[in-house]
């Protein structure tokens, strides 16, 4: 006769048997871990270089390997479009630089980055030989300059700039970029714009083209009788900032300026104010920006903004990558075939949207207005085929999410009216401005606005960003795999002592 007792352990054995198989398969139904993150390479902008090195600098804590080269953005573009970097820096669209069709196969978005700005950088010194550091000028006084149409210090133009303030009879050196540069494309795009009589001329003399972004000075470098070439963004304001740089007058992001204490010119915008490229200026100025469906931009608003504290030579820099096809980026084909350099990407532009926005003023640029950040968030979602993060505040460090630009946003004030009448005596311009979040310093009657130009950029072996750990295991997932590992052990545990406690079955 068998006993009821061993009929109850098999039913217990039958139901921890079930428990198990059913861990087992919500485990197997449950997401897969993303992807373990990869190594990627970038190129492109010198304009946002200054940023990236920060950005690549912060990021040492973390396993997320990221490198980028400031290259020029024409050889961004063309890099990526031919799949020979990861992802792409630039201030213009493929079209605008003489690159339209480049990353057709491939697919594209353009990321917003960072806004920036590009200084108009001097060395000058006045009558009784003491260094200027309070040059005004017009936007067509600047125009007429880089054209050629000005030639010496002592200019006519110049000293009506400079409230009848005459410069030295020296003939005036112009310093650019040698090679394919989109900062030259933007700067000669911002003349094309202020001074169309003086540009288009010009641009027929020298062969340059009109439909597209002039990108490459070299094919005419006499277009001013004394000039000079050099090819990186440090490389200018370096030879600006040095002794054999006297006399000098370039183009190059405001960032530059900061870090070789080279000063920057006052320009005059279309509001008749002059302002330098700080953070509220160039925040100021991007309120008038075009932005296109696909989020490129459209200046000649910034160009000719009427707002009294904005400063003319502003643009947003973006970082170009792959997409998931989406119904509302077109361009979009599908993203990396490798997830992990989806993993990295997505992880890195989410810091940039927030946490990276936070110094930005301090570098000489300022932190993208809250609906960029948030299209950033958006690009992620491209990336990834999730949800699209909704920043606020709560979420996300951007200081332009509580109004302010940051630290190092507000400019100094004008000295012009501090000068004596040969020149000197104006007090310390610099490139260094004050630290509020808000403030006007562009002249009497300027309103405050809350609302980005480019240390010195020296490739940098891979650094890891500090960003999101790699996903981990849920707790619940372990405890389901506990469950499955002990259950067995647990079972047969039962069952030998339920037979020691029964005896041998009749």
């Amino acid at each position: 006769m068998r006993r009821a007792r061993p009929r109850r352990l098999s039913r217990l054995v039958t139901a921890l048997g079930l428990l198990a198989a059913a861990t087992m398969l919500a485990l197997s139904a449950a997401p897969a871990a993303s992807a373990a993150p990869a190594r990627i390479n970038g190129q492109g902008s010198s304009y946002v270089a200054l940023a990236m090195q920060q950005w690549v600098a912060d990021a040492q804590t973390s396993g997320l390997q990221v490198n980028y080269l400031p290259t020029g953005s024409p050889a961004g573009l063309t890099s990526f479009g031919q799949s020979l970097a990861d992802f792409a820096g630039t201030e213009a669209e493929f079209s605008a630089l003489s690159t339209q069709g480049v990353g057709d196969t491939r697919g594209y978005q353009y990321v917003p980055s960072v806004a920036g700005a590009v200084a108009v950088m001097y060395n000058v010194q006045d009558a009784a030989g003491r260094k200027v550091d309070y040059l005004h000028l017009t936007r067509r006084t600047i125009a007429r300059i880089f054209t050629g149409d000005i030639t010496t210090w002592s200019d006519p133009a110049i000293t009506a700039d400079n409230k009848g303030l005459v410069l030295p009879d020296q003939p005036i050196n112009v310093v650019y970029r040698g090679g394919q540069s989109g900062t030259t494309g933007l700067f000669y795009d911002f003349v094309a714009n202020v001074a169309p009589d003086v540009f288009g001329p010009w641009a027929q003399r020298n062969s340059f083209p009109t439909s597209v972004r002039i990108i490459q000075l070299d094919s005419s470098p006499q277009f001013v009788p004394k000039s000079q070439a050099f090819q990186g963004s440090d490389q200018i304001a370096q030879f600006i900032g040095s002794g054999q740089g006297l006399w000098s007058i370039g183009y190059d992001e405001f960032g530059y300026a900061k870090v070789y204490d080279v000063p920057a010119a006052w320009v005059e915008n279309a509001a008749g104010q002059s302002v330098l490229p700080y953070a509220e200026n160039i925040s100021a100025a991007l309120e008038s920006a075009a932005l296109r469906p696909d989020l490129s931009q459209e200046l000649s608003g910034v160009y000719n903004s009427t707002n009294p504290i904005a400063y003319p030579i502003s643009a947003y820099s973006y970082i170009v990558t792959q997409c998931t096809v989406s119904g509302d980026r077109p361009t979009c084909q599908g993203s990396y075939p490798n997830s992990g350099i989806t993993e990295t990407l997505a992880r890195w532009l989410r810091y940039i949207a927030c946490e990276g926005q936070v110094n930005m003023a301090r570098i000489g640029y300022s932190p993208l207005p809250p609906n960029l950040s948030q299209e950033v968030a958006n690009s992620v979602a491209r990336l990834t085929g999730e949800p699209a993060e909704q920043l606020s505040a709560a979420n996300c460090a951007n200081p332009r999410f509580t109004g302010s630009v940051g630290d190092g946003g507000t400019p100094p004030v004008d000295p012009i009216a501090d000068v004596d009448s040969i020149g000197g005596g104006a007090t310390d311009l610099g490139a260094d401005g004050g630290t509020g979040a808000a403030g006007g310093g562009a002249g009497k009657g300027t309103a405050v606005s809350s609302g980005g130009g480019s240390t010195d950029w020296r490739r940098a072996s891979p650094v890891a960003y500090v960003g999101p750990s790699v996903a981990s295991s849920s707790p619940i997932a372990v405890a389901g795999l506990v469950a499955v590992m002990v259950l067995p052990i647990v079972i047969g545990s039962l069952l030998a002592r339920r037979r020691r406690s029964i005896g041998p079955v009749e």
